[in-house]
């Protein structure tokens, strides 16, 4: 399984904190994101941060998923 986790903002337009996929072989985060993009596009034109595992990614990082993974999504933060 795969555990997504939203914050902010992007909890908001998704309408859930935290959501578990299915795990699959050769799975990519950039996999996950395209398949939840198509489901919440309003939440996805503010993620401005991603995370795997712990690990900040970026548009062209290609990592691969393991079984148990996490990706976080979520927006930037200002404040003061």
């Amino acid at each position: 399984m795969i555990n997504v986790l939203f914050f902010g903002p992007v909890a908001e337009r998704t309408g859930a904190r935290q959501i578990v996929l299915n795990f699959r072989e050769g799975l990519r985060w950039q996999d996950v994101r395209d398949t939840l993009r198509a489901r919440h596009p309003e939440a996805f034109k503010i993620v401005s941060i991603v995370a795997v595992n712990g690990q900040r990614v970026g548009e062209q990082d290609t990592v691969p998923l393991a079984d148990g993974a996490e990706i976080v999504f979520m927006s930037a933060f200002s404040g003061g």
